[in-house]
């Protein structure tokens, strides 16, 4: 690889480590940036370095949050375990059917999620506090089983679709809604990894030149997302959602 590309695909982390830290969607970024610079490479072999450069920026944007902002864990846990088993058989299934199935589904759900977001204004805006019980519980870890299987197996929007689900079905706001999503990508992320690493689909010098400055980004990322509060994250989710419609609808219909 020449070192222009090694540049870019670590100036694409970077950006990409700090839109994911404020709200996932980094895979828009990163993936196409390894496709471009790497187009012999095997996809599974770019999704597991992806998977790996990422690891390290949700990771550490996680850690970032949850020293300053008060996760939900009742919520956060069960989908993080529940996504962590999910993401790994959705990584599996990688080789057994073709993503193109998946796009027209994922993006009607993202202009659901989009117009819901955007036509409730005050959506996200406070958090309710609520107390998590054993119903709460069971509804975060099927979600979380979903969403886990659908990052392992395909991955863009999956940070949207997160924050959104934290939003609207346990009463977080969309900072809280945010920590809880990295805790839950990160499982994702390790689960598909250790899929992809086991099946040695894995570029190692290049995913980890990548993380330094995915992590980079998503210390930037995490700072800002903490320091203004859960009205910029929803502003930055209505952006990146829009994004995201906008090449799914590319990808479909082109």
């Amino acid at each position: 690889m020449e070192l222009a590309d090694l540049i870019l695909l670590c100036i694409a982390a970077f950006a990409a480590g700090l839109i994911d830290a404020v709200v996932g969607g980094g895979g828009l970024i990163q993936i196409p940036a390894l496709f471009s610079v790497l187009p012999e490479a095997a996809p599974a072999t770019l999704f597991g370095t992806n998977k790996l450069a990422s690891i390290f920026g949700t990771a550490s944007a996680a850690v970032r949050y949850a020293r300053r902002i008060d996760v939900p864990w009742r919520a956060a846990l069960p989908a993080a375990i529940a996504a962590f088993i999910l993401s790994y058989f959705g990584a599996m299934a990688v080789s057994l059917m073709p993503r193109e199935w998946l796009r027209p589904l994922v993006l009607v759900l993202l202009i659901a999620v989009t117009a819901y977001t955007y036509a409730r204004k005050n959506l996200g805006a406070v958090d309710q506090r609520r107390f998590h019980g054993r119903k709460d519980m069971f509804l975060a870890a099927g979600f979380g089983g979903v969403i886990g299987f659908y990052d392992g197996f395909f991955g863009p929007g999956t940070g949207s679709f997160l924050i959104f689900m934290f939003v609207r079905f346990f009463g977080l706001d969309f900072l809280r809604a945010s920590v809880s999503a990295k805790i839950v990508n990160a499982a994702t992320n390790l689960a598909a990894l250790l899929y992809f690493g086991a099946s040695a689909h894995v570029l190692l010098a290049t995913g980890l030149a990548m993380a330094v400055f995915n992590v980079s980004g998503s210390l930037v990322g995490s700072h800002l997302a903490i320091r203004h509060g859960a009205g910029f994250v929803r502003r930055v989710f209505l952006v990146v959602a829009g994004v995201l419609i906008m090449k799914f609808g590319w990808d479909t219909f082109y």
